[in-house]
Protein backbone atom coordinates (compact mmCIF):
# COMPACT_ATOMS: atom_id res chain seq x y z
CA UNK A 1 0.00 0.00 0.00
CA UNK A 2 1.09 3.56 -0.71
CA UNK A 3 -0.37 6.52 1.20
CA UNK A 4 0.37 10.08 0.09
CA UNK A 5 -0.44 12.70 2.72
CA UNK A 6 -0.75 16.36 1.73
CA UNK A 7 -0.12 18.75 4.62
CA UNK A 8 0.61 22.39 5.35
CA UNK A 9 2.66 21.26 8.37
CA UNK A 10 4.33 17.97 7.40
CA UNK A 11 6.67 18.04 10.41
CA UNK A 12 3.67 17.20 12.60
CA UNK A 13 3.43 13.82 10.88
CA UNK A 14 7.06 12.79 10.44
CA UNK A 15 7.66 11.54 14.01
CA UNK A 16 4.41 9.59 14.03
CA UNK A 17 5.70 7.18 11.39
CA UNK A 18 9.17 6.78 12.92
CA UNK A 19 8.30 4.34 15.72
CA UNK A 20 6.37 1.20 16.63
CA UNK A 21 4.18 -0.84 14.29
CA UNK A 22 3.95 1.80 11.57
CA UNK A 23 7.73 2.17 11.36
CA UNK A 24 8.14 -1.60 11.09
CA UNK A 25 5.55 -1.69 8.30
CA UNK A 26 7.56 0.93 6.41
CA UNK A 27 10.86 -0.87 7.02
CA UNK A 28 9.34 -4.13 5.76
CA UNK A 29 8.14 -2.24 2.65
CA UNK A 30 4.59 -3.36 3.34
CA UNK A 31 3.48 0.26 3.24
CA UNK A 32 5.00 3.34 1.64
CA UNK A 33 4.19 6.68 3.31
CA UNK A 34 4.95 9.91 1.45
CA UNK A 35 4.28 13.24 3.14
CA UNK A 36 4.01 16.23 0.82
CA UNK A 37 4.60 19.78 2.01
CA UNK A 38 1.85 21.88 0.45
CA UNK A 39 4.19 24.90 0.31
CA UNK A 40 6.33 23.06 -2.24
CA UNK A 41 3.43 23.40 -4.67
CA UNK A 42 2.78 27.11 -4.15
CA UNK A 43 3.25 29.49 -7.09
CA UNK A 44 3.78 32.38 -4.69
CA UNK A 45 7.38 33.51 -4.13
CA UNK A 46 6.71 33.55 -0.38
CA UNK A 47 5.24 30.02 -0.53
CA UNK A 48 1.84 31.34 0.54
CA UNK A 49 -0.84 28.63 0.56
CA UNK A 50 -3.75 30.35 2.32
CA UNK A 51 -5.86 33.48 2.01
CA UNK A 52 -8.82 35.27 3.58
CA UNK A 53 -12.40 34.02 3.25
CA UNK A 54 -14.64 35.61 0.66
CA UNK A 55 -17.68 37.05 2.37
CA UNK A 56 -15.85 38.43 5.38
CA UNK A 57 -15.96 35.36 7.65
CA UNK A 58 -13.06 35.11 10.10
CA UNK A 59 -10.22 32.67 9.48
CA UNK A 60 -7.81 31.71 6.73
CA UNK A 61 -8.53 29.14 4.00
CA UNK A 62 -6.16 26.83 2.12
CA UNK A 63 -6.06 27.87 -1.53
CA UNK A 64 -7.07 25.58 -4.38
CA UNK A 65 -4.00 26.11 -6.62
CA UNK A 66 -1.30 24.33 -4.55
CA UNK A 67 -3.65 21.48 -3.62
CA UNK A 68 -4.72 20.98 -7.24
CA UNK A 69 -1.10 21.06 -8.41
CA UNK A 70 -0.02 18.45 -5.86
CA UNK A 71 -2.91 16.08 -6.58
CA UNK A 72 -2.41 16.44 -10.34
CA UNK A 73 1.30 15.58 -10.10
CA UNK A 74 0.55 12.53 -7.95
CA UNK A 75 -2.20 11.29 -10.26
CA UNK A 76 0.10 11.68 -13.28
CA UNK A 77 2.44 9.10 -11.71
CA UNK A 78 -0.03 6.43 -10.62
CA UNK A 79 -3.70 5.54 -10.28
CA UNK A 80 -5.27 6.21 -6.89
CA UNK A 81 -8.13 4.21 -5.42
CA UNK A 82 -9.47 7.13 -3.41
CA UNK A 83 -8.72 10.68 -2.31
CA UNK A 84 -9.73 11.45 1.27
CA UNK A 85 -10.19 14.80 2.98
CA UNK A 86 -9.98 14.76 6.78
CA UNK A 87 -12.86 16.96 7.88
CA UNK A 88 -14.83 17.33 11.15
CA UNK A 89 -18.06 17.28 9.14
CA UNK A 90 -17.16 14.15 7.18
CA UNK A 91 -18.47 10.63 7.79
CA UNK A 92 -17.35 9.36 11.19
CA UNK A 93 -14.56 6.80 10.93
CA UNK A 94 -15.45 3.30 12.08
CA UNK A 95 -13.97 -0.19 11.86
CA UNK A 96 -15.91 -1.09 8.74
CA UNK A 97 -14.34 1.84 6.90
CA UNK A 98 -10.88 0.91 8.22
CA UNK A 99 -11.30 -2.63 6.91
CA UNK A 100 -12.40 -1.31 3.53
CA UNK A 101 -9.49 1.13 3.18
CA UNK A 102 -6.93 -1.47 4.26
CA UNK A 103 -7.71 -3.30 1.00
CA UNK A 104 -6.75 -0.33 -1.17
CA UNK A 105 -3.46 0.00 -3.02
CA UNK A 106 -2.96 3.77 -3.36
CA UNK A 107 -4.58 6.47 -1.23
CA UNK A 108 -4.23 10.26 -1.02
CA UNK A 109 -5.10 11.95 2.27
CA UNK A 110 -5.53 15.73 2.36
CA UNK A 111 -5.12 17.48 5.70
CA UNK A 112 -7.05 20.67 6.26
CA UNK A 113 -5.57 23.60 8.19
CA UNK A 114 -6.83 26.94 9.50
CA UNK A 115 -10.49 27.39 8.55
CA UNK A 116 -10.32 24.54 6.04
CA UNK A 117 -9.90 24.24 2.28
CA UNK A 118 -11.54 26.10 -0.59
CA UNK A 119 -14.87 24.37 -1.25
CA UNK A 120 -13.87 23.80 -4.88
CA UNK A 121 -11.19 21.37 -3.67
CA UNK A 122 -13.88 19.29 -2.01
CA UNK A 123 -16.16 19.51 -5.03
CA UNK A 124 -13.56 18.68 -7.69
CA UNK A 125 -10.94 16.38 -6.17
CA UNK A 126 -12.24 14.62 -3.06
CA UNK A 127 -13.86 11.17 -3.20
CA UNK A 128 -14.73 10.88 0.47
CA UNK A 129 -14.55 12.97 3.63
CA UNK A 130 -13.74 11.34 6.96
CA UNK A 131 -14.02 12.65 10.50
CA UNK A 132 -12.62 11.15 13.70
CA UNK A 133 -15.29 12.80 15.83
CA UNK A 134 -17.64 15.71 16.28
CA UNK A 135 -15.05 18.24 17.38
CA UNK A 136 -12.60 20.60 15.70
CA UNK A 137 -8.79 20.38 15.75
CA UNK A 138 -6.24 22.89 14.47
CA UNK A 139 -5.64 20.76 11.40
CA UNK A 140 -6.10 17.40 9.73
CA UNK A 141 -2.69 15.94 10.60
CA UNK A 142 -3.78 14.20 13.81
CA UNK A 143 -6.90 12.72 12.13
CA UNK A 144 -4.76 11.62 9.16
CA UNK A 145 -2.32 9.90 11.51
CA UNK A 146 -5.20 8.16 13.30
CA UNK A 147 -6.63 6.99 9.98
CA UNK A 148 -3.27 5.63 8.81
CA UNK A 149 -2.72 3.76 12.07
CA UNK A 150 -6.20 2.24 11.96
CA UNK A 151 -5.80 0.84 8.44
CA UNK A 152 -2.10 -0.05 8.28
CA UNK A 153 -2.31 -2.35 11.32
CA UNK A 154 -4.87 -4.44 9.41
CA UNK A 155 -2.57 -5.15 6.46
CA UNK A 156 -1.21 -8.74 6.51
CA UNK A 157 2.36 -8.88 7.78
CA UNK A 158 2.24 -5.63 9.77
CA UNK A 159 1.35 -7.09 13.18
CA UNK A 160 3.39 -9.92 14.68
CA UNK A 161 0.17 -11.80 15.41
CA UNK A 162 -2.16 -11.16 12.48
CA UNK A 163 -5.09 -12.80 14.28
CA UNK A 164 -4.96 -10.13 16.99
CA UNK A 165 -6.66 -7.51 14.82
CA UNK A 166 -9.52 -9.88 14.07
CA UNK A 167 -10.60 -9.76 17.70
CA UNK A 168 -10.44 -5.99 18.16
CA UNK A 169 -13.48 -4.06 19.25
CA UNK A 170 -16.02 -3.41 16.47
CA UNK A 171 -14.70 -6.06 14.06
CA UNK A 172 -17.96 -7.94 14.67
CA UNK A 173 -19.91 -4.84 15.74
CA UNK A 174 -19.19 -5.72 19.38
CA UNK A 175 -16.90 -4.19 21.97
CA UNK A 176 -14.04 -6.52 22.93
CA UNK A 177 -14.31 -8.25 26.34
CA UNK A 178 -12.13 -7.24 29.31
CA UNK A 179 -8.53 -8.47 29.17
CA UNK A 180 -6.12 -9.32 31.99
CA UNK A 181 -2.49 -10.33 32.51
CA UNK A 182 -0.19 -11.14 35.45
CA UNK A 183 -0.32 -10.85 38.41
CA UNK A 184 -3.45 -12.89 39.10
CA UNK A 185 -4.04 -10.94 42.30
CA UNK A 186 -3.13 -7.29 42.66
CA UNK A 187 -4.00 -5.75 46.02
CA UNK A 188 -7.05 -7.97 46.32
CA UNK A 189 -8.22 -7.31 42.77
CA UNK A 190 -8.27 -10.70 41.09
CA UNK A 191 -8.52 -11.99 37.53
CA UNK A 192 -11.91 -13.66 36.86
CA UNK A 193 -11.42 -17.35 37.73
CA UNK A 194 -12.96 -18.50 34.44
CA UNK A 195 -9.95 -17.07 32.54
CA UNK A 196 -7.61 -19.22 34.65
CA UNK A 197 -9.66 -22.40 34.28
CA UNK A 198 -8.14 -23.60 31.02
CA UNK A 199 -11.63 -24.49 29.77
CA UNK A 200 -11.55 -22.86 26.33
CA UNK A 201 -15.23 -23.46 25.66
CA UNK A 202 -16.29 -21.72 28.86
CA UNK A 203 -13.78 -18.91 28.31
CA UNK A 204 -15.16 -18.31 24.82
CA UNK A 205 -18.70 -18.18 26.17
CA UNK A 206 -17.63 -15.77 28.94
CA UNK A 207 -15.91 -13.50 26.39
CA UNK A 208 -19.01 -13.44 24.21
CA UNK A 209 -21.24 -12.60 27.18
CA UNK A 210 -18.92 -9.80 28.28
CA UNK A 211 -18.79 -8.37 24.74
CA UNK A 212 -22.57 -8.30 24.53
CA UNK A 213 -22.84 -6.71 27.99
CA UNK A 214 -20.31 -3.97 27.20
CA UNK A 215 -21.82 -3.28 23.78
CA UNK A 216 -25.30 -2.90 25.30
CA UNK A 217 -23.92 -0.68 28.06
CA UNK A 218 -22.16 1.61 25.59
CA UNK A 219 -24.61 1.45 22.70
CA UNK A 220 -25.41 5.16 22.93
CA UNK A 221 -21.73 6.03 22.54
CA UNK A 222 -21.10 3.83 19.49
CA UNK A 223 -21.39 5.76 16.23
CA UNK A 224 -21.98 3.85 13.02
CA UNK A 225 -21.00 5.20 9.60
Amino acid sequence: MRIDIISALPQLLESFFSTSILHRAIEKKIVNIKIHDLRDYSNDKHKKIDDYCYGGEAGMVLKIEPIAKCIKELKNKRKYDTIIYMSPDGNTLNQKKCNELSQKKNIIILCGRYKGVDQRVRDLFIDQEISIGNYVLSGGEIPAAALCDSIIRLIPGVMNNECSALFDSFQDDLIAPPIYTRPENWNGNVVPPILLSGDLKKIKKWNEEQSLRLTEKNKNNIIKL
